[in-house]
């Protein structure tokens, strides 16, 4: 339905749960190194049970491997920095969204790859920083998902 992509993540729980969202949703997972953890972490292990077996995931070994895996996808990167609400674009089967890592999100040089329109944001209260991955990727994919009339769920 949609690709998730983890630039450089850098906590295994973040990932884990994560992995969960992406299979219970039928996303597929890419991973992009350097990771600050080995998929067989044990703190991602305990956040992923046992959706590893079921979920798609797929590392990269750079930004620029996984750009040509995506080649003609219409891609859309989260950032605290961009304009663009996640809610007010109009999501397809087969979007593809980019989260950077954890401490420092997506590097400007990335996010300049992007027009200002797949630039997006989660809105937030002015003194706060920012939402914990995990939950920013839920949020995003279950909007997604929403304006597909959650397509392919065998459990409605």
């Amino acid at each position: 339905m949609f690709d998730i992509v983890l630039y450089q993540p850098e906590i295994p729980s973040n990932t884990g749960n994560i992995m969960r969202v992406a299979a219970n949703t039928g996303c597929r997972l890419h991973l992009v190194r350097p990771m600050g953890f080995h998929l067989d972490d044990r703190a991602l292990k305990r956040a992923g049970m046992d959706y590893r077996e079921i979920a798609n995931v797929t590392e990269h070994a750079c930004w620029e491997d996984l750009a040509a895996a995506m080649a003609g996808r219409r891609m859309f990167a989260l950032s605290t920095h961009a304009r663009g609400v996640y809610a007010e674009q109009k999501f397809r089967a087969g979007d593809v969204f980019i989260f950077g890592p954890e401490t420092r999100g997506l590097p400007a040089g990335i996010l300049e790859l992007f027009p200002a329109g797949r630039r997006l944001r989660l809105p937030m209260q002015a003194a706060t920083r920012s939402l914990n991955l995990a939950n920013c990727v839920s949020i995003v994919i279950y909007e997604a998902w929403r304006q597909n009339e959650f397509a392919s769920a065998g459990g409605m």
